[in-house]
């Protein structure tokens, strides 16, 4: 029996929530946001029919709160709930709540979600129908001393895994039983916050594995099928930051095979609605069964650009009762497409996630094979408290090639300020000559992490001078120059060349510039671009101007320059001295130490919870613990002291 939707309400945020909002849209329905109060100005909200504010800032006092959403989708007139990914998507007491107020959940059955939620119950479940598994265990006794015991006889390095988890949260790799006890008490930790369940298995870490993953979709007549599959292989720390489709390198008899695999996982547990199989492949194409996630994947427009289908209104259709549109052999497989996915984050400080402002905010130009799935603008604010994704690129072209070429056109055009991305990582990984040559798997970014993640670039003499031309070329389009007598820095002098004086801080550094603006630069405001002539030699260097900043490209990134009062500055400058500083916005989780200790250098201090990850914060040198800022629980901005450390003599 069909059931219409109407009015959907989207129990999720970012750009996952934007993208489920448009195809509902698309298709007449009417959407509902739900936000947490920091999120009440986000993208998601804006682009709402109606929002609801759920309070809070954390996902416990939000996001998760079942009986906030239910109520929301109630007060609001929702027939139906799309949890989109993370967050409820995969909460199968949250799926029986729903139908318990007559509401449609938009995914599987609570008892498909409640076979595969648990990756030892998969695991098991798996086991029985035959389908091969990684060596490991996923019992019920979550001892050190089981654990202990299993991994004895199936040797490291081994890898910890959260029974209820998902993109890379409550994930260690163990290389000694050394390490084993912190990196479970760590991993249960981050699965506790991440999912409320802290419950661990453990499996044999694999050597150059790929991550391959295959497409399911079924719906409520018991048709079942899979459309084609995706490479994964490219992630740092088990999450995933580049994915294709198809996978590379695949023959035909194994794509079928896995495709068939995963189809018979499906339906072993009754599935209806979206869902992903993912599976290893080592080096010898043998593919072990990892995991089954019951929802939507970040990385689902890979498979519609390469199918040409909308999987969100696969899902609103198929949560109407309707068939799917295709058979199995009627699947298409078009050309390559590949994504990447644009995160806060710093590569070159240990990829610890960003929060601020986005000062700059520019997308790369519409084209053919082009597409952008975001949830953000430019002067939107990034919280601390939520997973760092920004926006999603995907390219699509006839060969694989054509696909690398054009997402690399993508990145290159994007523009972002005001806080560190991972922008000009992503465009090294593309173009790395190893990419373009398909050598995938797990390893790619850690075995070439020196090429992608090179020194930052220096601010020399040359940089300084085109900050200077950059920033008075660029304001004095914006802000009108005043008359000369009502100036000092004005740089009008009569009868001699005009200097003007500048203090411009670009990051960490500042300079002061005697600036003389000639002919030979010059700024089109048109075409955002700066152009330097120099003994015979013409240079164009792309520039952005916001209210507050000028944005400048100097070696492939974009470099803010802003100025500034040095006499101001010194004034209200203040200094703990010895002070560890927070390195982002988070909450306390563990403090390790107390006034007094005495510390060696790289001992932990403290860990602290960010984005859903822990940051151990260790010490620069040994000495001796004078003063603690900061207990366990407390939420901490960027740049406020921790703890001070006395070097020792």
């Amino acid at each position: 029996m069909s059931t219409p939707i109407t009015t959907l309400l989207v129990a999720n945020r970012g750009e996952i929530a934007c993208r489920i909002m448009r195809t509902a849209k698309a298709m007449g329905i009417r959407t509902v946001a739900v936000h947490s109060e920091i999120d009440r100005h986000a993208r998601h909200v804006r682009e709402a029919d109606m929002a609801i504010n759920l309070g809070g800032a954390k996902p416990a006092d939000s996001y998760l709160r079942t009986e906030l959403i239910l109520a929301a989708a109630l007060t609001s007139g929702a027939q139906a709930i799309h949890p989109g990914y993370g967050f409820l998507s995969e909460n199968a007491d949250f799926a029986r709540a729903c139908e318990s107020q007559g509401l449609i959940f938009i995914g599987p059955p609570a008892s498909a979600i409640d076979a595969m939620g648990s990756k030892s119950a998969a695991k098991n479940l798996m086991e029985k129908a035959g389908v091969p598994l990684v060596p490991g265990y996923h019992g019920e006794d979550q001892s050190l001393e089981c654990f202990r015991r299993e991994v004895a006889s199936m040797g490291y390095p081994v890898l910890l895994k959260a029974v209820a988890g998902g993109g890379g949260k409550g994930m260690k790799v163990v290389e000694s039983d050394a390490e084993l006890a912190d990196a479970l008490e760590s991993a249960q930790r981050e699965a506790q916050a991440s999912f409320g369940d802290s419950r661990m298995l453990v499996e044999r870490y694999l050597i150059k594995p790929r991550h391959i993953e295959i497409q399911v979709f079924a719906d409520q007549h018991g048709h079942c099928i899979h459309l084609n599959e995706r490479d994964c292989s490219i992630q740092r720390r088990h999450q995933k930051v580049i994915e294709e489709a198809p996978a590379p390198g695949l023959s035909p008899e194994l794509r079928e095979a896995m495709g068939d695999a995963a189809v018979k996982a499906a339906q072993a547990i009754g599935y209806v609605g979206a869902g992903t199989v993912e599976f290893l492949l080592d080096e010898q194409q043998r593919f072990y069964f990892m995991e089954m996630n019951t929802r939507l994947q970040v990385e689902h427009p890979v498979t519609e650009a390469i199918t040409g289908q909308d999987l969100v209104a696969w899902q609103l259709s198929v949560a109407q009762g309707k068939p799917l549109p295709l058979e199995q052999a009627q699947v298409p497989l078009n050309g390559h497409a590949i994504e990447a996915r644009l995160y806060a984050e710093d590569p070159s400080n240990g990829f610890l996630p960003a929060s601020g402002r986005l000062a700059l905010y520019r997308e790369p130009a519409d084209g053919p094979g082009r597409r952008m799935d975001s949830g953000v603008d430019q002067g939107d604010d990034v919280s601390p408290f939520y997973d760092p994704m920004l926006a999603k690129l995907i390219a699509w072209g006839e060969t694989r090639e054509a696909a690398r070429l054009n997402l690399l056109g993508m990145l290159r055009e994007t523009a972002i300020g005001g806080l560190q991305t991972n922008l000009s990582f992503l465009t090294g990984i593309i173009e790395h000559p190893a990419f373009a040559d398909a050598q995938l798997d797990t390893g790619f970014i850690p075995r070439h992490e020196t090429a992608l993640i090179p020194d930052r670039p220096t601010l020399d003499d040359d940089f300084w001078a085109l900050a200077g031309c950059s920033w008075l070329l660029s304001k004095r389009k914006t802000q009108p120059m005043p008359s000369p007598w009502q100036t000092l820095n004005s740089g009008w002098r009569s009868g001699l060349r005009a200097i003007s004086r500048l203090h411009l801080r670009c990051g960490e550094q500042d300079r002061q510039l005697d600036v003389n603006i000639t002919p030979d630069c010059q700024f089109d405001h048109t075409e955002q671009v700066l152009t330097v002539m120099q003994d015979g030699v013409t240079q164009r260097h792309p520039l952005l101007v916001t209210e507050q900043s000028v944005f400048l490209r100097w070696h492939g990134q974009w470099q803010q320059l802003e100025a500034f009062d040095p006499i101001s500055e010194a004034e209200q400058a203040h200094h703990h001295s010895g002070g560890l500083q927070a390195p982002m916005n988070g909450s306390i989780v563990r403090l390790m130490v107390q006034v007094g200790d005495q510390v060696e250098a790289g001992s932990v201090l403290l860990v602290l919870e960010a984005m859903k990850m822990e940051h151990s914060i260790r010490a620069p040198h040994a000495g001796n613990i004078t003063m603690l800022f900061c207990s366990e629980g407390d939420l901490v901005a960027e740049g406020a002291v921790l703890v001070e450390l006395e070097e020792s003599q």
